[in-house]
């Protein structure tokens, strides 16, 4: 059957795979579109299975908000040249609309729930590993519902704070988020630090504080001085503001009569231990592997 550039064009346009992909596709069909379709999926599964091992540690934070609910995500790609591509951007703003819409925070089931283009986020997602060539994950997705109002911010699309509080303004609630993504708080209060993690902190201050050969008196002291510096780093009421270190977060928020209730941050790859790439290495490999197959 001969294959038309029509044809080609439809099942481009249904698949977003490459022109000699569908061509392909298409003769191996007969010309069967929905056939071709299957082929073109099956085939994108199996290179998105490839690729699976890859780290994928860069890529964009979106946040997506309507009325006192909002919704943060981080889909990963390999580099940042495929996180700036204008289809992965496409996707990972219809992965935010996914999730805003279906309010699905657990990343295995959400890969089933369905894109406005009815396709599962899975099938878009393995569609788009067949098309750019890398791999690519759904990473983690988090929801923020408030009582009160929902404030965020954005720094380009590689950090991403959602914040919600009660009283205070729009102002306020950005200058917050704008806060939360540049100096990281672990949690709200003291109250949120985790029992482990202060428990591995006050072993260590011990240690350092006793090695100073100080009187055990003065030991306590310096002991309990600098647990309190570091649930002042970490706690986001103790924090010096961002805009004005003179004065802690908490007390901005006093002064305006507010108080937040609950945030989220989230950074592109963080956690994820990259893979160090040696370039000239990896270009002496290339032409090695060149001259064995040449």
């Amino acid at each position: 059957m001969s294959i038309s550039a029509s044809m080609v064009k439809e099942l481009r346009e249904r698949t977003g795979a490459g022109m000699m992909e569908c061509k392909r596709a298409l003769v191996a069909t007969d010309g069967d579109l929905d056939a071709a379709v299957d082929v073109l999926r099956k085939s994108g599964q199996a290179i998105a299975d490839k690729k699976a091992s890859r780290i994928a540690a860069d890529g964009r934070i979106v946040v997506l908000q309507d009325g006192n609910r909002a919704v943060i995500v981080e889909v990963n790609s390999e580099t940042d040249f495929v996180a700036k591509d204008e289809n992965f951007v496409a996707f990972v703003q219809a992965v935010a609309a996914a999730a805003l819409a279906s309010g699905t925070t657990d990343v295995e089931a959400f890969a089933q729930v369905e894109l406005a283009d009815g396709r599962s986020v899975e099938a878009a997602r393995t569609e788009l590993v067949a098309k750019i060539g890398e791999n690519i994950s759904v990473r983690r997705i988090a929801s923020v519902i408030a009582d009160g109002e929902i404030s965020s911010y954005t720094h380009g699309a590689r950090i991403g704070a959602v914040v919600a509080f009660d009283g205070g303004d729009e102002v306020l609630g950005r200058d917050i988020a704008m806060h939360v993504a540049a100096s990281k708080p672990m949690c709200i209060d003291e109250s949120g630090v985790p029992a482990e993690t202060l428990e591995s902190e006050h072993r260590i201050l011990t240690e350092q504080a006793r090695d100073s050969g100080k009187p055990e008196e003065i030991v306590e002291k310096m002991i309990a001085g600098r647990i309190n510096k570091f649930l002042k780093q970490v706690t986001l009421l103790g924090q010096p503001f961002v805009k004005d270190p003179d004065i802690s977060v908490g007390k901005l928020l006093s002064d305006a009569g507010a108080t937040v209730t609950a945030f989220v941050r989230f950074e592109v790859g963080e956690g994820i231990e990259k893979k160090e790439e040696n370039f000239a290495k990896e270009v002496m490999k290339q032409i090695e592997d060149a001259r064995k197959n040449g």
